[in-house]
């Protein structure tokens, strides 16, 4: 179990972006969003066994496309994600740049491997190459998980502190309450926190066997959050949320139901929230039991609430360790998006993920 808090004044959220299956941008997803539009396109047989042939990917997406040549030669496809979410995030305002950038800028990035893609194939090529060591040394560097937080970090001058944090489906909380934490501890001015997921015929091949066969459609891409202490934001920069409660758990022996509603309990007691106080939920949607104990802890906890049910994944797909970060632009977007603006509504997100690890948080939306 893992409890945050960081005082009376808790952390904000003040700056947003992404890259989905929508497109590249924050105004892609959130149009997106609105619209409830569906991204499943059909794969090439080539790619990968998947539940039903198809996957939500970033239409069109190639690292050298978007961020140019220099640099790029031999960026994978996760770097690339994580690499223009960050940026589009820093160009989205004059100011986004001005405070997370530079020697207080951190940066928490969630993920569950980094790239599979990228180990199986350089493992591969030590296999059949000639000799073991004849591989592409500069493709190296893409098999290490902190690859894509490293390359955000150099590209955009992020000197403060830099981690990349696995969790699965549930890593982008973790990288939120770790941002908490750095801001907290006074480690760090702003965190751009975060997660990224690719897709991949290694990581459909992973997912399919994993769940025998019976996995969601894939989705990919990444998600950034500009987090901040609130007498940073102070200045005339709109707040979008305030950053309630994060809290984590671990399901043990396949409890995920009482283990969500206990964490879920704990939140909203942290929050000083009252169930029928949600008025919108983002769930991870995971595929299976995981996903149905998820749905079924939210019944027991919020009891007759009917909060809005944004379900990103049943657009965009199973992001994996990306998925959290997009449920936290799916409750920042559905806020911009509300007439009359979104401000006392209180927003949950909830996550479990195979390995029992569970987590949710609670946004104060403005």
């Amino acid at each position: 179990m893992t409890t945050t808090r960081t005082g009376t004044r808790r952390p904000v959220i003040t700056a947003w972006s992404a890259v989905s299956p929508f497109g590249i941008g924050r105004a892609a997803f959130a149009q997106g969003m609105s619209e409830r539009r569906s991204t499943a396109t059909a794969l090439e047989p080539a790619l990968a066994q998947t539940s039903d042939g198809t996957a939500c990917v970033v239409p069109a997406f190639d690292p050298r496309s978007a961020l140019g040549r220099k640099g790029t030669r031999s960026m994978d496809r996760v770097t690339g994600l994580a690499v223009t979410a960050v940026g589009a995030l820093l160009d989205d305002g004059g100011r986004n740049r001005t405070v997370a950038t530079g020697n207080m800028a951190a940066l928490a990035l969630g993920t569950t491997t980094g790239s599979a893609q990228s180990m199986m194939d350089f493992t591969r090529d030590s296999l059949i190459g000639e000799m073991p060591f004849f591989v592409d040394p500069a493709k190296f560097p893409n098999t290490v998980m902190n690859c894509a937080a490293g390359q955000c970090a150099i590209w955009y001058q992020l000197k403060g502190p830099n981690a990349t944090i696995a969790g699965g489906r549930v890593a982008g909380l973790h990288a939120l309450s770790y941002s908490r934490r750095l801001l907290g501890a006074g480690r760090a001015r702003t965190v751009l926190c975060g997660a990224a997921e690719e897709f991949s015929a290694a990581r459909a091949w992973l997912e399919y066997h994993a769940a025998e066969g019976s996995a969601a459609a894939l989705g990919e891409g990444c998600a950034v959050l500009l987090v901040e202490p609130p007498a940073e934001a102070e200045g005339g920069q709109p707040v979008l949320a305030e950053i309630l409660a994060v809290e984590l758990g671990m399901a043990l022996d396949g409890a995920v139901r009482p283990a969500l509603a206990r964490t879920l309990r704990r939140a909203l007691e942290l929050a000083g929230v009252e169930p029928a106080q949600i008025a919108v939920v983002a769930r991870s949607g995971a595929p299976g039991p995981e996903g149905e104990a998820e749905s079924a802890a939210l019944r027991e906890v919020l009891g007759g609430a009917d909060p809005v049910d944004l379900a990103p994944a049943e657009l965009i797909g199973d992001t994996g360790a990306a998925a959290a970060a997009f449920q936290a632009a799916a409750l920042l977007a559905h806020a911009e998006d509300r007439p009359g603006g979104a401000a006392g509504l209180v927003g949950v997100i909830t996550s479990v993920d195979r390995s029992g690890s569970v987590g949710c948080a609670v946004l104060g939306l403005r």
